[in-house]
């Protein structure tokens, strides 16, 4: 089970996420998600456990809990279809359409 770490402090490393996680079980993949311009980490992460019963007990006993000087929320993370949100895309016409264009 994929995990969602938030909150995390710009300082955390891979290696400190990694051993933090380690509590709960093994880990078999672990990613920082940083900006794609300065490289800085975005604050969250994915970490993925090596079963659903380490991932369980990675949420019930790691969330809420300080590492690197920030208090951690770890949730199961959602699949690209849960997010929703904001508007449907619109197409736009070469011209755009204002209050101007609408005269004869």
């Amino acid at each position: 089970m994929k995990l969602y770490v938030g909150n995390l402090s710009w300082g955390t490393s891979e290696d400190s996420l990694r051993s933090h996680f380690l509590q709960a079980g093994a880990v078999t993949d672990l990613r920082i998600i940083t900006d794609r311009e300065t490289g800085r980490s975005r604050g969250f992460a994915f970490v993925t456990m090596a079963s659903d019963e380490a991932s369980k007990v990675a949420i019930q006993t790691l969330n809420q809990t300080n590492l690197d000087g920030r208090t951690i929320q770890i949730s199961e993370a959602r699949s690209d279809g849960d997010r929703g949100g904001g508007a449907p895309r619109r197409s736009y016409n070469s011209e755009p359409r204002n209050r101007y264009n609408d005269r004869d």
